[in-house]
Protein backbone atom coordinates (compact mmCIF):
# COMPACT_ATOMS: atom_id res chain seq x y z
CA UNK A 1 0.00 0.00 0.00
CA UNK A 2 2.67 2.31 0.86
CA UNK A 3 5.69 2.04 -1.58
CA UNK A 4 3.52 2.85 -4.80
CA UNK A 5 2.55 6.20 -6.04
CA UNK A 6 -0.42 5.64 -8.64
CA UNK A 7 -1.79 8.34 -11.15
CA UNK A 8 -4.09 10.33 -8.32
CA UNK A 9 -0.90 10.95 -5.91
CA UNK A 10 1.24 12.00 -8.60
CA UNK A 11 -1.31 14.50 -9.91
CA UNK A 12 -1.55 15.69 -6.35
CA UNK A 13 2.27 16.32 -5.83
CA UNK A 14 2.81 17.84 -9.53
CA UNK A 15 0.10 20.56 -8.63
CA UNK A 16 2.02 20.92 -5.51
CA UNK A 17 4.90 21.37 -6.80
CA UNK A 18 3.25 24.05 -9.16
CA UNK A 19 1.73 25.98 -6.46
CA UNK A 20 4.86 26.04 -4.70
CA UNK A 21 7.73 26.72 -7.56
CA UNK A 22 5.72 28.14 -10.60
CA UNK A 23 5.10 27.40 -13.83
CA UNK A 24 8.88 28.74 -14.86
CA UNK A 25 10.62 26.66 -12.48
CA UNK A 26 9.26 23.26 -13.12
CA UNK A 27 11.58 22.47 -16.24
CA UNK A 28 14.86 23.42 -14.64
CA UNK A 29 13.88 21.45 -11.15
CA UNK A 30 12.79 18.52 -13.22
CA UNK A 31 16.50 18.44 -15.57
CA UNK A 32 18.22 18.39 -12.19
CA UNK A 33 16.47 15.76 -10.54
CA UNK A 34 16.80 13.64 -13.59
CA UNK A 35 20.87 14.58 -13.31
CA UNK A 36 20.49 13.56 -9.28
CA UNK A 37 18.75 10.31 -10.47
CA UNK A 38 21.11 9.58 -13.44
CA UNK A 39 24.41 10.42 -10.95
CA UNK A 40 23.40 8.10 -8.20
CA UNK A 41 22.65 5.36 -10.97
CA UNK A 42 26.06 5.63 -12.32
CA UNK A 43 27.96 5.76 -8.84
CA UNK A 44 25.81 2.75 -7.56
CA UNK A 45 26.72 0.86 -10.69
CA UNK A 46 30.35 1.51 -10.00
CA UNK A 47 30.27 0.68 -6.34
CA UNK A 48 28.49 -2.80 -7.69
CA UNK A 49 31.51 -3.22 -10.23
CA UNK A 50 34.07 -2.59 -7.92
CA UNK A 51 32.29 -4.69 -5.21
CA UNK A 52 32.13 -7.56 -7.70
CA UNK A 53 35.79 -6.99 -8.56
CA UNK A 54 36.81 -7.27 -5.04
CA UNK A 55 35.01 -10.82 -4.63
CA UNK A 56 36.98 -12.34 -7.43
Amino acid sequence: MFGKLGMPELVVILVIALVIFGPAKLPEIGKAFGRGISEFKSHAKKISEDVDEDEK
